[in-house]
């Protein structure tokens, strides 16, 4: 990924977002987002943040907290990365421990079965990009039918409104998809 700080690049930055006051603190990447969300026009109404946190995970781990509408990325020395998320709607909450088994850039969908049987008029299948509900980025977890992908709905990050996916902005999620691996553990509480 190539990343430039937008002071340097400010009438390019100009250019690209069409917007009028670009912020010279953030920067620009040419994947789609940025830290400002002027490309991606993913900027959370929860924003990514470092906190001190006490939980008894190892560093590397994902916990999910589906009460608070929260991902942490625990980082160690009492300290975790918080990412708001949009969680299931009632009925579609859920809860235990898997590892992200696969990772995607730009994912294609494929509405799972119970869903179209609930939605019929959604798409068989969805190429990836910027219109697909899954986002930027999608990280499998286990044998299930769940995912922590991005979202081109914004808006709904910390609202309960997905049948049991975790969203998060486009930015967040390749923030996290880019500090974990396969094989990572995903603890989701639901309290």
């Amino acid at each position: 990924m190539i990343r430039f700080f937008a002071a340097p690049m400010a009438a390019m930055a100009l250019l690209l977002a069409g917007a009028a006051d670009a912020s010279a603190a953030g920067m620009i990447d040419f994947t789609g987002t940025s830290s400002t969300g002027y490309l991606g026009s993913s900027v959370s109404p929860i924003p990514r943040t470092t906190v001190m946190y006490n939980g008894s995970y190892a560093p590397g781990t994902v916990v999910v907290n589906t009460a608070e509408r929260r991902l942490y990325l625990v980082l160690g020395n009492g300290q975790a990365l918080r990412y708001g998320i949009g969680v299931g709607r009632d009925g579609f909450r859920w809860g235990g421990v898997h590892k992200i088994t696969a990772k995607k850039e730009w994912p294609d969908w494929t509405p799972p079965s119970q869903m179209l049987a609930r939605r019929p008029d959604l798409p068989r299948h969805m190429k990836g990009g910027i219109e697909n509900p899954l986002g930027a980025r999608a990280m499998y977890l286990g044998s299930t039918l769940y995912r922590i992908h991005g979202s081109n709905e914004p808006e709904t990050i910390g609202q309960a409104v997905s049948s049991g996916c975790f969203r998060m902005t486009n930015d967040d999620v390749t923030d996290l998809y880019n500090r974990v691996s396969v094989g990572t553990t995903v603890v989701v509480l639901n309290n």
